[in-house]
């Protein structure tokens, strides 16, 4: 399998843990940590832990870059990254409970030589789609620097090289990722990126599979909408369905959605079905709920949180 991921902003990820969140107080943190992210990063880490090989690019800035090195290498993901000048920011998690405040800052800036070299590494891959079955996750914000219609064009060399391509973005990225030609096999959206596309709010789980069903019909294959506590709609030619799980150990939330990515690919790589998609991916957000920093659990524990989801078709919802 030709499998790799793409973060243009990478993150170091500082999660700081608090008794409670008040504005304007001060506070004493129980625990503080850092860990490579951004969102594709987290998603090979977790790729790399269920055990497939998996490589990631993106842009990394040369001032921390050692710090993504080692941990690429620790979790054996292949190094695919560009270095540009200046460093990788840092992204603040204040953890209070169940809920995860961001506090997300600028990112790098590249310029044309580092948009050209990132073109050329992707060509690579695009070659050995040629030859093998490729999957490729895109995922996050965009550096300064970087054109609005980046994942549009990636997701078209990619598509016609033959892979299927799985799109986590927001803004103005993503909607010009899905008003192109060639759309991406299948995209994330969480609820409020959908209400953005959707351009309304959408109440209740029927309003945002209607939403899902629109993205269907525009010609993407599979459209996963994450809902948190409510759980994610699962949207596919085979139907849709409604996933959700009682979480048993919530640590934190930071890197759930990336998590989700990651088991969707997995088991897309694995030629499943879409309630075996939609299990594995929610066992994956599950997974990472349990633990701070990158990474999840062993694959025995995957499986069984998979086997304790609970799966609702569309057909079961009241009437809208």
């Amino acid at each position: 399998m030709n499998l790799f991921t793409l973060t243009l902003n990478v993150a170091v990820d500082q999660t700081i843990t608090v008794d409670k969140l008040t504005l304007g107080a001060v506070h004493r943190a129980r625990s503080a940590s850092y860990a490579a992210g951004g969102k594709g990063v987290n998603a090979a880490a977790c790729l790399a832990d269920w055990g497939l090989p998996v490589a990631a690019c993106g842009f990394l800035g040369r001032e921390n870059a050692a710090f993504f090195e080692d941990f690429l290498s620790e979790k054996k993901v292949e190094d695919r990254f560009v270095r540009v000048d200046g460093a990788s920011r840092t992204n603040v998690k204040l953890v209070d409970g169940d809920d995860t405040t961001d506090i997300n800052l600028p990112g790098i800036k590249v310029g044309r030589a580092a948009l050209a070299a990132l073109d050329g590494i992707l060509d690579d891959f695009a070659a050995r789609g040629a030859m093998f079955p490729g999957l490729a996750a895109l995922s996050g914000s965009l550096p300064t620097g970087c054109p609005e219609d980046i994942y549009a064009r990636q997701v078209k060399k990619l598509t016609q090289a033959g892979f299927r391509v799985i799109l986590d973005a927001s803004g103005p990225a993503l909607r010009a990722a899905l008003a192109a030609p060639i759309l991406p096999f299948c995209i994330k959206p969480n609820r409020h990126e959908i209400e953005e596309w959707a351009g309304r709010k959408l109440e209740g789980p029927g309003m945002v599979l209607e939403a899902a069903r629109g993205l269907r019909r525009r010609g993407v294959a599979l459209v996963v909408v994450s809902l948190g506590r409510e759980g994610a709609w699962f949207v596919a030619e085979e139907g849709a369905l409604l996933a959700w799980a009682e979480a048993p150990n919530i640590v934190s939330t930071v890197g759930a959605g990336d998590a989700m990515v990651a088991g969707i690919a997995a088991a897309l790589a694995e030629g499943a079905s879409l309630e075996r998609i939609a299990r594995l991916s929610t066992a994956f957000s599950l997974g990472k709920l349990g633990r701070i920093g990158s990474g999840l659990p062993d694959r025995e524990t995957l499986e069984g949180f998979a086997g304790r989801v609970e799966l609702r078709p569309a057909s079961a919802l009241d009437p809208i």
